[in-house]
């Protein structure tokens, strides 16, 4: 190398619009203006660090009044047409003072004369007050150009005197591509990865790219590898990311803290190692999707590794382990014990449940719950969920039956329930009875178990059905009257009405509490009452689940609103779409909501850092 050696960020500072990257809207703009003659007295240049700003500014300022290329950018301040000034360090009133003075002065050689102030920021209020008067009304030979990083502190005044410019970060790609050809004309060896490393670290500014070139170059010599440039940056490789995920889907606790451990041994960041786990997670996110790769910024190599790694987990674990990581980063700035803190977070994604586990732990319970018709009864004793229709037919040994009730002979909802029907060989023997024998509705589903080929039910059903139309109204109140109980039952008004339920619906629900699954009765408890037609009341409930439950136990439910209303009433479920309101919050959602609500769970949650399990 040449024994007067200059960095690079100096060496290779633009000269000229052509060479400026990634500020297009910007260079060629201003080209516009000059080649039409119409350029501003004032600019603002604005931007983050490293953007070309600055030479952006010493590129108009050669341009406009033709100095030859010859001359270097840093020595235009030398040139009695190009003033260049710090605001950082002059920023009093009297330096702007001065300013003012060398206004006046008109440019020795050329057409213009150029007053360059970097950082305009620092510039003192009473500073830019003392400007306003200059920079409104210049003279015709006077051009200013401004540079910032934050032009939010710039006044609002001098703002609307100027033609603003907002430089945007230089991608990845842009740097690497210039960076390529740097290190081709400095004859430097160094790899794709090493190139994407330096000009990620980089964050957008090229002028931090050269001077971790130059770090590179004074570390590695003319040949840069990948190891001793991570070494030389102390950057967390992809390899060690890699190294830590497979980790994660292996649930390895012992690999993973002696990699923590060698880490923090080779003196790595706590932070950097999270900011670059964080980057990971989310190209990790990305390579789900095969069409968005262009998102993530790394080598072609390095995303085949992403599309491969990417199969081991779902995005719904990618995004929990983001949140994970996301809240160690907050947590760290404060903990009194960073390595401790930092190895929980990386122990936590590594014992994190996998979202496909509680997919097959759900499938199985819906699974159990299909195959488990009485899953619901399971509190009650000898309880047999019961799916059939409100009478049961069968024939056993003594000729009991009970016929099947049609839907004309239940048309009033004030008809009570209809007593069961005797057969001929056992009608003499029930009239002696002051009550008729209830039907044994377990013993029943039990003898049709025992008896598959019951043929003889249907024909017995049909001589029964012609019976009962032949009953008189009298006798059939009378056998009413005789199996009804008047103590455990209430009166029935004539008609029943959805006002008359609604009246009754709350002592109905608390006379569910103790013979019914508490799961049902939080159910009932949800349910709306719709109308009431025909000898059946229409419910309407939220959800299928509720639906499946409430009917398979309907006969229980509505013997137990016999009791309160007086009346056999049919269910008629339904299940409704539930509004904004009604539907169900997200667990972090109710995890907030109880925050809220609960004050030591709050003060829980800030003290110890409670977070939600996943």
């Amino acid at each position: 190398m040449s024994e007067t050696y200059r960095a690079l960020t100096r060496k290779y500072r633009p000269t000229s619009f052509e060479d400026i990257v990634s500020q297009e809207h910007v260079s060629s703009t201003i080209k516009n203006a000059i080649k039409q003659g119409r350029l501003s007295h004032a600019y603002m240049f604005c931007g983050p660090r490293g953007v070309g700003k600055t030479t952006m500014a010493r590129v108009l300022a050669r341009t406009i009044n033709e100095i030859d290329i010859s001359v270097d950018g840093e020595s235009l301040n030398q040139t009695l047409n190009i003033v260049e000034m710090d605001a950082a360090s002059n920023n009093k009133v009297d330096d702007v003072h001065h300013l003012r003075e060398s206004v006046r002065i008109p440019p020795q050689n050329g057409k213009y004369k150029v007053f360059i102030v970097d950082e305009v920021h620092m510039l003192s209020k009473a500073a830019f007050n003392a400007l306003l008067k200059t920079l409104e009304e210049p003279p015709e030979h006077a051009i200013f150009i401004f540079a910032t990083t934050e032009p939010h502190k710039v006044l609002p005044t001098i703002l609307s005197r100027v033609q603003r410019f907002d430089f945007k970060r230089i991608s990845v790609d842009e740097i690497v591509q210039r960076l390529r050809k740097i290190s081709l004309d400095e004859d430097i060896s160094i790899d794709e990865e090493s190139l994407h490393v330096i000009a990620k670290k980089a964050d957008g500014a090229l002028r931090d790219a050269l001077g971790l070139m130059d770090q590179a170059i004074a570390f590695c010599g003319d040949t840069i590898t990948h190891n001793e440039l991570l070494q030389a940056l102390n950057v967390v490789g992809t390899d060690r990311l890699f190294e830590f995920m497979n980790c994660v889907k292996e649930h390895d606790a012992d690999r993973g803290l002696d990699l923590i451990n060698t880490l923090l041994q080779e003196g790595y960041d706590i932070q950097e190692f999270l900011i670059g786990m964080t980057e990971h997670l989310r190209n990790l996110y990305i390579a789900h999707e095969t069409t968005k790769l262009y998102l993530v910024e790394a080598s072609e190599e390095t995303k085949k590794r992403y599309l491969e790694t990417a199969k081991d987990f779902s995005r719904d674990d990618l995004m929990r382990m983001l949140h994970i990581i996301s809240e160690a980063q907050i947590k760290l700035k404060d903990a009194s014990q960073p390595r401790i803190q930092f190895e929980i977070t990386l122990l936590k994604l590594i014992h994190m449940e996998r979202s496909e586990q509680l997919s097959e732990l759900l499938a199985g319970l819906e699974e159990l719950k299909k195959n488990s018709g009485n899953f619901v009864n399971s509190s009650q004793n000898g309880s047999v969920p019961k799916n059939e229709p409100e009478t049961v037919e069968f024939e056993n040994e003594s000729k009991e039956s009970q016929p099947e009730t049609s839907e004309s002979e239940t048309v009033e909802p004030t008809s009570p329930e209809k007593p069961p029907v005797r057969s001929e060989a056992s009608e003499s023997e029930e009239e002696k009875e002051t009550e008729p024998e209830e039907v044994d509705f377990d013993t029943a589903d039990q003898m049709e178990e025992d008896d598959d080929f019951d043929i003889g039910a249907p024909a017995l059903t049909t001589s029964l059905a012609k019976k009962v139309e032949s009953e008189s109204k009298q006798e059939e109140q009378k056998s009413v009257a005789v199996a009804e109980s008047p103590e455990e039952e209430a009166q029935a008004p004539e008609k029943i009405t959805l006002e008359y339920i609604e009246e009754n619906w709350p002592t109905y629900l608390e006379s569910l509490k103790g013979d019914f699954p508490m799961l049902l009765h939080l159910q009932m408890e949800r349910v709306k009452l719709l109308k009431v037609k025909g000898g059946e009341l229409y419910l309407e409930c939220d959800n299928q689940f509720a639906k499946k439950m409430l009917d398979e136990q309907s006969m229980d439910l509505q013997k137990k609103l016999k009791e309160c209303v007086g009346s056999m009433l049919r269910f008629n479920i339904s299940v409704g779409e539930l509004s904004e309101e009604d539907k169900p919050m997200s667990v972090y959602e109710r995890f907030k909501q109880i925050q809220q609500k609960d004050p030591i769970i709050r003060d829980i949650v800030e003290i110890f850092g409670a977070e939600l399990e996943y």
